[in-house]
């Protein structure tokens, strides 16, 4: 039966509401969720901010081509239906954000777009656009971002690795989910054989991505699925993790020991100490002589740091910063005709309040005959 509505008096959109309200209890009813009056009349509006417990929800992306399985993947994390899936591409085109509870830890999952290249878009088409911007957008504010991949291609696509980039760049942790496995008929070639190989590829090409965490599933028959959500926690807390100071030189010193720093421009190069600035993503300060660090002996520190404290899947930021060898408020310079104490700027006030004190103005000459009168 139809509804008379007007919207832009506002005439029937009660009645609609009523109808929504209704169908939601019931849908939640058939799903067997709880039932919650104020998310229905909308009083729970606002970021989510965790569970009872205090803990921070988990924000997770789900990232990757058009047609390789990411709504079917939520789908299957959920295990519901809840977004749309199927064989044909493009079927997801807004990035939906589901608010979800894994072994009672809160995670907003967030089911995006899939990510063409530009050349391969439609450019009459401003839709896919706006979608590739909103799946843009859902990494940027991710704590972990599961790139999903085709099993069946066995190769990483170039656009995956610009994604895989992308995601690197803006400082997100990555966890690399090899969907379809199902579709390998090759019997030689196991999950663990695909799962080298897409760490390795992924080596080759952003060496400080070596060793990210992969995991082989099939979203259609939930083989391997329940594997992925602990990995994800793990990296999130790698990511987030704090180190200590004393910790951090620590291990500066024993990795000094192992290979010293090379000469720089003719001079002995000295790290002195290193402190943690910044977390999520880890970031870090190392207090040189120098204002460069040689890139080679840059990636030897960071590889070390990356397998002492299982820094995989994410970008360890190492910045310089060259500290003063000297006291910077000790000056051996001679300033003269300054404004300070002794400059012509102090020695105008003085002739104003010493006119100010007595009315007349001083004569010329009169501190030169003072000084000859000392010595006579």
């Amino acid at each position: 039966e139809a509804i008379s509505i007007s919207a832009e008096h506002g005439e029937g959109l009660a009645d609609i509401a009523a109808i929504i309200e209704e169908f939601t209890k019931k849908k939640k009813q058939c799903f067997g969720l709880d039932i919650d009056d104020n998310d229905l009349k909308g009083k729970s509006k606002g970021k989510d901010k965790g569970d009872k417990n205090g803990e921070k929800s988990l924000h997770l992306a789900i990232l990757g081509r058009q047609n390789v399985g990411k709504s079917t993947l939520v789908n299957s994390l959920l295990k519901q239906d809840r977004v749309i899936a199927g064989s044909m591409p493009g079927l997801t085109r807004d990035a939906i954000s589901v608010n979800w509870s894994w072994m009672g830890r809160p995670v907003q999952l967030v089911d995006t777009a899939g990510i063409r290249r530009m050349a391969k878009r439609d450019q009459s088409d401003e839709i896919e656009d706006l979608a590739v911007r909103d799946a843009m957008r859902a990494m940027k504010i991710a704590d972990v971002a599961v790139l999903v991949l085709d099993a069946e291609a066995r190769l990483l696509q170039r656009q995956e690795l610009a994604i895989a980039d992308a995601v690197v760049r803006e400082g997100r942790s990555l966890v690399v989910a090899a969907n379809k496995m199902d579709l390998l008929i090759d019997a030689d070639y196991t999950q663990e054989d695909y799962a080298a190989a897409v760490r390795k590829q992924i080596e080759l090409r952003f060496p400080m991505l070596r060793s990210t965490p992969v995991v082989s599933m099939s979203s259609l028959t939930g083989e391997s699925v329940e594997d992925l959500m602990p990995v994800v926690f793990n990296a999130r807390d790698r990511w987030a993790k704090v180190i200590n100071t004393g910790l951090l030189n620590r291990w500066l010193r024993d990795v000094i020991e192992i290979k010293p720093p090379p000469l720089v421009q003719g001079r002995p190069l000295k790290i002195k100490y290193v402190m943690q600035v910044k977390g999520r993503p880890p970031t870090f300060l190392l207090f040189c002589n120098v204002d460069q660090i040689p890139v080679s002996y840059l990636r030897y520190l960071t590889r070390n740091f990356q397998d002492t404290f299982e820094m995989y899947g994410m970008e360890v930021r190492l910045s310089i910063k060259k500290s003063a060898s000297e006291n910077p408020y000790h000056d051996n310079t001679i300033k003269r005709g300054g404004s300070g104490l002794g400059g012509s700027a102090f020695r105008k006030k003085r002739l104003i309040a010493e006119l100010k004190a007595s009315g007349k103005p001083k004569r010329k000459g009169s501190r030169r005959r003072t000084n000859r009168a000392r010595y006579r």
